[in-house]
């Protein structure tokens, strides 16, 4: 019986609680809304030449995919044929096939790792001690030095 009544009480403190909070909580600000434009402010704004004032940069109306379309066209003709998109990775395929037979073998597409493994095997035993294997870590990024201001 006790259990029941020790449940009833908290449920009741429980919900009273989480009521209270809720209530307590700042309500956010009104945004008033902006006022109507009527006529728009020129993009450039007239500057001395006397006062060496820089016209403001003007930001491009292209929105981002229409910037991603124009690098891939290529030829500018409004298309992206499939050649425009591969020949970017023409270049780097042609710098992994060594013998330049037009396909790459996994030696060809791993030889990064393979002379990799083979400079840090100074011992030419075909596997790498915790020592050797320490000689292959990347190197850590060069940190920008912080200001002292």
């Amino acid at each position: 019986m006790t259990r029941l009544i020790a449940g009833i009480v908290a449920a009741v403190l429980l919900s009273s609680g989480a009521t209270l909070f809720y209530l307590s909580r700042g309500s956010e600000p009104a945004i008033a809304a902006a006022p109507p434009v009527t006529q728009a402010a020129p993009l450039v704004a007239a500057a001395t030449p006397t006062l060496g004032v820089r016209a403001p940069l003007v930001a491009s109306s292209k929105s981002r995919e229409e910037k991603r379309f124009a690098r891939a066209d290529k030829d500018d003709d409004g298309k992206i044929a499939l050649n425009e998109l591969l020949d970017p990775r023409r270049k780097a395929f042609a710098k992994l096939d060594k013998n330049g037979n037009g396909s790459l073998s996994f030696e060809e597409w791993a030889a990064k790792t393979i002379d990799k493994f083979a400079m840090a095997d100074s011992d030419k035993s075909g596997w790498l001690t915790a020592a050797e294997f320490a000689t292959t870590a990347p190197k850590a990024p060069k940190r920008k030095a912080v200001c002292s201001c």
